[in-house]
């Protein structure tokens, strides 16, 4: 039996990757959106994208509007392809099983 990807099954995690894949492809969410939606801290988030950039899972741009410092994430076509993937497993591990008796 196949297992979840231990990388997304994190329940933060899990949320950072459900939320980013509602978005078109390469379309970016605000650190600031992305945390309302998550229900964490700065800290907390900041630390579980870092494992999901570090998986190359999504994408992460800083930049500045006026002076004003600007996050944003994207889901990597990697992250995507995850993602998908890591529904799949769920889904073979909850179908119903024809186990002959």
């Amino acid at each position: 039996m196949q297992t979840p990807d231990d990388l997304i099954h994190q329940p933060v995690r899990l949320k950072i990757m459900a939320a980013l894949n509602t978005l078109a492809s390469n379309q970016w969410l605000e650190f600031v959106s992305l945390r309302a939606i998550v229900d964490t801290t700065d800290g907390n988030l900041g630390a579980h994208l870092g494992t999901l950039e570090g998986a190359e899972y999504v994408r992460i741009k800083k930049d500045f509007v006026g002076k004003k410092p600007r996050t944003r994430v994207c889901l990597s076509v990697k992250g995507r392809e995850a993602f998908a993937h890591y529904v799949a497993t769920l889904h073979a591990i909850l179908a119903p099983q024809n186990i002959d008796t």
